[in-house]
C-alpha cells in the first residue's frame, strides 16, 4: 500500500508538474488533520512520510506518568522505556502511534484537504507559468461561450476572451484553435485569472515579431503602435543597421509577410511607417496612405498644420476621422488638416488683412512727422 502511495505521488507530479515534495508535504498535512480529527484537535503530533518507500509514521508528544489515565497525552513509564532508557516519570517523550485506522470521518478529512492543497499548489503552478507571459501571444483552443466571454482552453489553463476583446464581426467555433495575446494574469479567490485579448495593439507588435526574423532578432524594432482593431493599425519602425529597410523588412517580398498578419487579422489595413526625428516627414508619413504638400509646426505646443490636396483630404482625415486620429496617437502631435483651397483662401484673407492695415500705418507715420514739424 505504501509503495502505491509513492506511485500515485509520482503520477500525479508529472501530470500537475507539482514537485513530489510539496506533494508528500501536501499529504502529511492531509493526514496529520484526519488523525488530530480522530485523537483530538489539541494533541501534539507530527507525521513523516518517507519518500522512497511511502512509510507512514506518526507520531505524538506524551507526559510520562506513573499511571495513564489520558492515553493521547500520556504514556506509563514502561513503554516510554522502550522508546529512550534516559526518560522519567515528568518527562515528555516522542512516541509513536499505530494508524492502522483513522476512521471514515478522519478519512474524509484527509481527502479533503489533500484535494484542497493539490488544487492551490496546480493554481500556483499555472500562476508562474504565465505571470511573465503578459503581452506575449499563445495559441488556444476555444472551449465555449458564456456570458459575454470565450473561454479558451491554454494547456490545462483555461483563459477569459471577452467578446468585446475579438475582432470586429468575428464569431469563434467550439473547438476552434486561435492565436491571442495574454491582455493580463491576476490572483483571485477562485484561482488565478488570465485575460486574453485579439484588439490590444500589442497582439499586433507580437504577431510582427513571430513572423518577421528582423524584429524577432532586434534588429529592426517597432519604435510604436497603435490601432483601432478590425479597421487600422499604424506602426513606426526603424533598423539598428543603416543597410537593412526596416519597411521593407515587414513588407517582405511582394507583402508575403505583411500579408500573412493581416489574414490572421481579418483583412485589417496595416500601414508600416520609417521612424524618424524630424517631426514633419514623420507627420507626412504618419498620415499615409494621404500625400501631404505643406506641413507647419509648433514645437512649443506640439501642434502641426498640415496643407493636402482637395482630391487628398477625405483620404488624410479618414473614415469617421480615422487616420488622422491614429496618426496623433503615433506621433503624439496634435494635427489640424485642410485642403489647399482653404490654405489658399487663409493666405488670401491674411494677405487682404495687411494690405488694410498697410495706409493707416502710413496715415499714423505721417501724422507723427506732422507733430514733430510743428515742434
Amino acid at each position: 500500500m505504501n509503495r502505491e502511495l509513492i506511485q500515485i505521488i509520482e503520477q500525479m507530479s508529472k501530470e500537475k508538474r507539482i514537485s513530489k515534495e510539496s506533494l508528500i508535504e501536501t499529504l502529511e498535512s492531509a493526514l496529520l488533520s484526519a488523525a488530530r480529527k480522530k485523537y483530538g484537535i489539541n494533541t501534539n503530533m507530527n507525521i513523516k512520510i518517507t519518500p522512497n518507500s511511502g512509510e507512514i509514521t506518526l507520531t505524538a508528544l506524551k507526559k510520562i506518568v506513573q499511571k495513564v489515565a489520558n492515553t493521547k497525552e500520556e504514556i506509563s513509564l514502561a513503554e516510554a522505556k522502550k522508546i529512550d532508557t534516559s526518560k522519567g516519570i515528568g518527562d515528555e517523550i516522542i512516541a509513536p502511534v499505530a494508524i492502522h485506522d483513522f476512521g471514515r470521518i478522519a478519512a474524509q478529512t484527509a481527502k479533503q484537504v489533500l484535494f484542497q492543497k493539490v488544487r492551490e499548489a496546480e493554481r500556483e503552478v499555472i500562476y508562474d507559468e504565465y505571470k511573465d507571459k503578459v503581452g506575449q501571444i499563445v495559441s488556444g483552443i476555444v472551449i465555449r461561450k458564456e456570458k459575454g466571454n470565450y473561454y479558451i482552453a491554454l494547456g490545462r489553463a483555461e483563459a477569459v476572451l471577452p467578446i468585446k476583446d475579438t475582432l470586429p464581426n468575428e464569431t469563434l467555433k467550439r473547438g476552434e484553435t486561435i492565436r491571442l495575446c495574454i491582455e493580463d494574469v491576476k490572483v483571485t479567490q477562485k484561482g488565478p485569472v488570465i485575460s486574453l485579448s485579439r484588439t490590444h495593439p500589442n497582439f499586433v507588435a507580437e504577431l510582427f515579431k513571430m513572423e518577421i526574423p528582423e524584429i524577432y532578432e532586434g534588429l529592426v524594432v517597432i519604435k510604436n503602435i497603435v490601432r483601432e482593431a478590425g479597421d487600422r493599425t499604424k506602426l513606426t519602425v526603424y533598423s539598428k543597421n543603416p543597410q537593412v529597410d526596416p519597411v521593407g523588412a515587414c513588407v517582405g517580398i511582394k507583402g508575403a509577410r505583411v500579408q500573412s498578419i493581416v489574414r490572421e487579422l481579418k483583412g485589417e489595413r496595416i500601414d508600416i511607417i520609417p521612424w524618424t526625428d524630424d517631426p514633419r516627414m514623420l507627420i507626412a508619413k504618419a498620415l499615409s496612405p494621404a500625400s501631404v504638400e505643406k506641413i507647419g509646426i509648433n514645437e512649443e505646443g506640439k501642434s502641426a498644420m498640415v496643407v493636402v490636396s482637395d482630391q487628398q483630404l477625405s483620404v488624410a482625415i479618414g473614415k469617421k476621422g480615422q487616420n488622422v486620429r491614429l496618426a496623433m496617437k503615433l506621433t503624439g502631435w496634435d494635427i489640424d488638416i485642410i485642403s489647399n483651397t482653404e490654405y489658399d483662401r487663409m493666405k488670401a484673407e491674411e494677405l487682404q488683412a495687411i494690405k488694410m492695415e498697410e495706409p493707416i500705418k502710413d496715415k499714423g507715420r505721417k501724422e507723427e512727422q506732422t507733430s514733430k514739424n510743428e515742434q
